[in-house]
This record gives C-alpha cells, structure tokens and sequence, in this order.
C-alpha cells in the first residue's frame, strides 16, 4: 500500500519499498506496522524504535491508503465549487487547500461546468464525492434549494457550506451578511455625494447575487432614491459579462456617475470598457466592486471594493469540519464584517478624485 524509493534495491535500480519491507526489516506483522502508522492501537516503545528505524533507512513514505485502511478514514476532504475558472474561486480553492495541508489532509474535488444547472450538478458532485471515500465534505452552493440543503446536511453529518447560510444549520454555514455589505455599497456611494446609480448585478439564480443587489436597493430606498429608475445588468460575475453589462448600460444613456458591480471581476470587465469608450473613471463615472480580490489592486485606475474577508470564511469553515471530523480545537469564527477597501475609481461628488490608497473613510 505505502511505496517509497529505496537505496538498497538489486542491481542499483531504485524501486519502491512497501509496508511489507518494513515489517520485515522490523521484525514485525504488517498489521504492526499498521498501527503504529495510523496510530490506533498499542505498540511497545521498543517496537516503535524498530518500526521508526526502518521507515527511515528505507525512505518508505505512508501511501493515503494505508493510513486510512486501519483508521477507516481517508484523511480527504471533498470539495464542491460550482467552477474553478476565474480568480474568485481560484483564490478559495488556494486557501482551502493549503489550510487542509497544514493539518496533514488532502483535498479532491469536484467542479461544475453549467451555470444553469448548477443545482443538479451540485448534488451530483456531492455524492461523487461521498462515494469516493471523502471524511468530510465543503461545498459552495448557493443555488441549492432550502430543501436540499435539509436533506443534504441531515444525510451527511460531516458536510459545511461556504457562503449560505441556514438558520437551522447555522454551525455549519459560513458566509457573510451579503444583505448588509450591499447596504455598505450603496452607502458609500451616496456618501460620496452620487444620486444617480446603474448596477451590474451577478447569475439572478445565485442566492448571495439576490440578498447583495437587495441591500444595495434597500438601503437607496431607506435614503430617498427611486430605485425603480436604476437600470440593472447582469454581468454574471465574470470580466466577459461585466464588460458586455457596460456597453449595455452606455447604450442607454441614463446618464449614471456611479456604478456598483456585483463581482470585481465584472468590475474589472465594466472598468475596461469604459475605458475604450472614452469614459473616465472616477471623472464621469465612478466604480464600486464587491469581494476584495486581489486583482482589484491592479485594474486601471485601482478598484474601490467592497472588500469580504473571504480568507477568514474559508479558513473558518475548514477548521470547524476538522474539529467535527477529527475532534481537533481549531479555532472558528462565526461573524464576518464586510469594509470599504478605497482606492481610486470612486470620486467624491465636489471634490478632486480621491488618490490611490487602503482602508480608511470617506
């Protein structure tokens, strides 16, 4: 089951040692070996000492299976995310990765490739997952129905969510208040002195889209805009979108000096098309992102987001499923807070457009 290269193989050929040899070279059962591997069960100190000793001299590396088989886990954490292109999920599925390393696991997963069936394939992709052995499993899915995610989390004890959130499994659900960081968005910009708004929203199917666009529509509302007359686009979170979403909205010409994108991404695609149309930005139109990606650092001018601590959400649901599954004490935050991250593409209404900078108010 575990191979690794060993020095000492016939004729110099460097082959690979298996639990066997170390058995052998230690004078003990394989099932032995096992144990002291997977550490559950007894083995003598002195036993120990011989087990560790040829683990050494043989290079012999622990395969995935035979730490598992004695245990009955896989030391595999299975992860769904609806795609995998563009920076957004990337940088998710990063942080999940390398948090499940620090902690000796692994990950497999399992992607969509429709956004329009995004609800089927994500239960597929679950029992994918499941089937494959997975301790645990993490999955983005806001396009579930409440439904499903009864069913699912009731047959599945081991299973978190990223970015949903169920009153009735809130333990298990990590995502920010997606309602309050678009009431953050509109604030900001009337703040800054705009009244009059365009939108370019993400998938309308997608459940953290809707609760983002109606803060932003609310918190207008509680301000005194009409908001009916606030031309809307959808740019599907993505560059392609957003830059599709811009042109439609000039096409229009309701005169709007800011706009509010659901996504960096589709910011980023919304930015470039103002540029070769011939719009300045902040000058004729400012522009508000959401999420705080690390590509908004380098559009031109640099995005002014809504920045979501998405790091701390990943981190967070990942070290609550290992406590779960493991019984480890990771430590777990449950409130997220959502920031203005300012930079340059929101001007203040009077005022010369602000310089390139973090942090801070208006």
């Amino acid at each position: 089951m575990g191979r690794a290269f060993s020095p000492e193989d016939a004729f110099g050929i460097r082959t690979m040692a298996t639990i066997k040899d170390v058995a052998k070279r230690a004078g003990v059962g394989v099932a032995t070996v096992s144990r002291f591997i997977a550490a559950s069960g007894p083995v003598s100190e002195k036993t120990a000492k011989r087990i560790s000793k040829a683990i050494e001299e043989l290079h012999y590396r622990p395969s995935h299976l035979a730490r598992s088989l004695p245990s009955g886990r896989s030391q595999t954490i299975g992860v769904y995310m609806p795609v995998i292109h563009g920076t957004f999920y990337a940088a998710m599925l990063n942080r999940i990765c390398m948090t499940l390393r620090e902690n000796g696991l692994r990950m497999m997963v399992a992607v969509g490739s429709e956004p329009a069936k995004e609800r089927e394939e994500v239960l597929q992709g679950v029992q994918f997952l499941a089937e494959h052995g997975c301790d645990g499993l993490l999955i983005m899915a806001t396009a579930l129905k409440t439904g499903d995610i009864n069913e699912l989390l009731e047959a599945r004890p081991h299973l978190v969510m990223l970015n949903r959130m169920v009153p009735r499994y809130r333990a298990r659900s990590f995502a920010p208040d997606h309602a309050a960081a678009g009431k953050l968005a509109a604030a900001t910009l009337w703040d800054a002195g705009h009244r009059r708004f365009a939108a370019i929203e993400g998938n309308t199917f997608s459940l953290d889209n809707v609760a983002r666009m109606r803060g932003f529509m609310d918190e207008l509302t509680r301000r005194g805009a009409d908001v009916a007359r606030i031309p809307v686009v959808c740019g599907h979170f993505s560059p392609e979108g957003g830059r599709a979403a811009a042109a439609m909205l000039l096409d229009r010409n309701r005169g709007f000096t800011a706009l509010f994108c659901a996504s960096d991404e589709s910011a980023s695609g919304a930015l470039s098309h103002l540029h070769q149309a011939g719009v300045s930005v902040p000058g004729d139109v400012s522009v508000l992102g959401y999420d705080g990606l690390d590509l908004s650092g380098y559009t031109a001018p640099p995005l002014t987001t809504i920045r979501i601590p998405w790091d701390d959400i990943c981190i967070s649901a990942v070290h609550s499923l290992l406590n779960d599954r493991y019984g480890s004490k990771l430590p777990v935050r449950r409130a997220f807070t959502a920031e203005v991250l300012w930079r340059a593409s929101v001007n203040v209404v009077g005022r010369v457009p602000i310089s390139v900078h973090t942090g801070g108010k208006i």
